[in-house]
């Protein structure tokens, strides 16, 4: 098994609790044997971390990718209005205000100000390459993205109403965060 991480912030060290390196090697990769861990890793240059990630990722294909939904319906850290229209494998996001108060909100940082601006984050059309793609959306917070996920059609401004469009997609919620569409599911 080798493990494709989905992003990290841009200027934030591996010291610091929001990073996402940080909580993976504490919470997965120290209990779980893999072959081989992708991480982003923007702390040698944001170019050189895109151009290895992206000859990684294409070296062969992902069975499946585990992508959560944001409260402002991002995958990975693709923000509205997402691109859609890029082939890149990796790049740099701005994250917005919704983001921002999510990341401080759920006690990452202190202020709005402390979130960093900008992150690496796997494309929308590299997410979609995976074979099968495995979505668990827990919490109440969540219930307006997952209704703007399953009630829109297909736009920037929602970017997981992307994953709609995969051919092997699995959503799974809890009781709160499908308390907005319970009765249409």
């Amino acid at each position: 098994v080798e493990m494709f991480h989905l992003d990290e912030y841009i200027g934030l060290p591996e010291t610091h609790p929001a990073s996402f390196r940080k909580y993976l090697k504490e919470r997965f990769l120290s209990y779980v044997d893999i072959r081989k861990a992708h991480l982003v890793n923007p702390d040698n240059g944001v170019e050189p971390a895109l151009e290895l990630l992206t000859r990684e990722v294409r070296a062969g294909e992902i069975d499946l990718g585990l992508i959560g939904i944001g409260e402002n319906a991002h995958i990975a850290f693709n923000d509205p209005p997402a691109d859609f229209e890029t082939k890149e494998a990796f790049l740099v996001v701005n994250l917005d205000e919704a983001c921002k108060k999510q990341q401080m909100r759920e006690g990452w940082f202190a202020t709005i100000e402390d979130v960093p601006k900008q992150a690496i984050s796997m494309s929308v059309y590299q997410i979609m390459q995976c074979k099968t793609i495995l979505s668990c959306v827990p919490y109440a917070a969540k219930a307006d993205a997952v209704k703007k996920t399953l009630e829109s059609d297909l736009t920037n401004q929602v970017p997981a109403t992307m994953l709609k469009t995969h051919s092997n997609f699995h959503l799974f919620l809890d009781k709160d965060s499908a308390a907005k569409v319970a009765d249409k599911i």
